[in-house]
């Protein structure tokens, strides 16, 4: 007897209810050793995750803090407050280095009990969606690393001279964290619109004919995201994803040109089971007629 691994698609997309509120809690239980483990992992190294982060932030010229400068942080400007600041701010990173660390796995069992309610195409497209993600959200993060000195150095600007500044480590790197999330998010918006054009729920050309809105809106957002408020560092944010925007607007109009020339050589192709194909209503031509006598 075939077990649950000879389960098929269409088997799984059939599911009752219950053996559906199974699946997912298999998912969520694998889902959470996986975050678990890769969680201790990252308080078994928080401290070279700590130094990594901190690097941008010791770096920062023409600041000083109440700290001891020394090789590690040049300027002192990083302080914990509190005796059980430091345990407080391991268990943080393990937490966010967790989820970063364990997200091929969470991922996949997220879209393993959603896959077999998807259509083939639609697999498809999500799979690639997800290949394409993963290093979009990098680049961003990555962009975010290299820029997150000028951010602070702006910030760090206002203080008086002759003042020293002190940067609460925990508070800090969770703040640079949170930074390199809205950056990497913001790099997979365009891949969502060209999801979305290859599943048919958005066209090429209404993109195409709202770029402005979309542009100034870019724009705007980009300017509450970085903390800083200066055209500059709106601009480093703001650029590379309009950049990708219009990027997104030649691929969804190239999809709807070779979608349009494959309809008009078969106007059935690559309809979905829901979607109803064209009927031809013209009568055919009656050879041999005969009256309802005859056939009696």
């Amino acid at each position: 007897m075939a077990g649950k691994a000879g389960r098929s698609a269409d088997d799984a997309a059939r599911m009752p209810l219950m053996e559906h509120i199974r699946e997912l809690r298999s998912r969520l239980i694998k889902s959470a050793l996986a975050l678990v483990v890769a969680g201790i992992v990252g308080f078994v190294f928080y401290r070279h995750i700590v130094n990594i982060l901190e690097t941008p932030i010791c770096d920062i010229k023409g600041v000083h803090g109440v700290g001891t400068p020394n090789k590690d942080c040049k300027n002192g400007v990083l302080v914990l407050v509190g005796v059980s600041a430091g345990i407080t701010l391991a268990f943080k990173i393990a937490m966010f280095s967790g989820i970063v660390l364990a997200a091929p796995v969470w991922m996949y069992q997220m879209w393993a009990f959603l896959a077999p309610g998807l259509y083939k195409n639609e697999k498809k497209y999500g799979l690639t969606f997800v290949g394409a993600a993963i290093p979009l959200f990098a680049a961003g993060a990555a962009l975010c690393y290299v820029f997150f000195p000028t951010i602070l150095r702006v910030l760090m600007g206002f203080v008086p001279s002759g003042v020293a500044a002190q940067l609460p480590l925990d508070q800090t790197l969770v703040f640079f964290l949170r930074m390199m999330v809205v950056f990497g998010a913001s790099f997979v918006l365009p891949l969502i619109l060209v999801l979305f054009n290859f599943l048919g729920v958005l066209s090429g050309d209404r993109m195409r004919r709202h770029w402005r809105v979309v542009v100034l809106a870019i724009f705007v957002f980009a300017a509450i995201a970085v903390p800083t408020g200066d055209p500059i560092g709106m601009s480093v944010l703001a650029i590379p994803i309009c950049v990708l925007y219009f990027g997104a607007i030649g691929i969804a109009l190239a999809n709807d040109k070779r979608r349009a020339a494959r309809r008009a050589a078969d106007p059935i192709h690559q309809l979905s089971p829901d979607e109803a194909s064209s009927l031809d209503l013209n009568p055919l031509p009656v050879e041999h007629a005969s009256s309802l006598e005859d056939i009696s």
